[in-house]
């Protein structure tokens, strides 16, 4: 049985200003954007030829047990990119504030940009060049 991670919730504090900062600044395609059922608009957003999704809802969180995580809460969730340069200046031309991207090592993998979303998610964007000529499965 395959297990696939396609769909990650995001806790933001107004959907719209998180989607159009997802899609605008990161040029996330939206693939949802509706009331699902009455009352629970669902906003889904996938990065450019990525296999998992994020989700913002306003009452997503209640379909749940347990608390609602606090908008901005979330740190840590990783995009991979094969030219971490590239990636910079597409970012910081459509107006992403965006870090330099820092060295660690000179392993593939060991570079990394880091930015936060309006509610101050944090993101971290990795290189691994690796990307550029095998597809995400075929790396692993």
């Amino acid at each position: 049985m395959d297990y696939t991670l396609e769909v990650v919730l995001l806790p933001v504090s107004d959907i719209d200003r998180a989607r159009d900062f997802y899609r605008d600044k990161l040029g996330f395609h939206v693939d949802i954007d509706q009331e699902v059922m009455p009352g629970m608009r669902i906003v889904q957003l996938t990065p450019p030829g990525s296999g998992c999704s994020i989700a913002l809802g306003d009452a997503i969180w209640d379909t749940m047990d347990g608390p609602a995580p606090a908008p901005g809460s979330y740190q840590g969730m990783q995009l991979c990119v094969a030219d971490i340069k590239a990636a910079h200046q597409e970012l910081t031309e459509r107006g992403l504030e965006v870090g330099e991207p820092v060295s660690y090592g000179d392993t593939d993998g060991a570079t990394f940009m880091y930015f936060k979303d309006p509610d101050g998610n944090g993101w971290a964007i990795q290189e691994y060049r690796v990307r550029a000529t095998q597809p995400l499965r075929s790396a692993i």
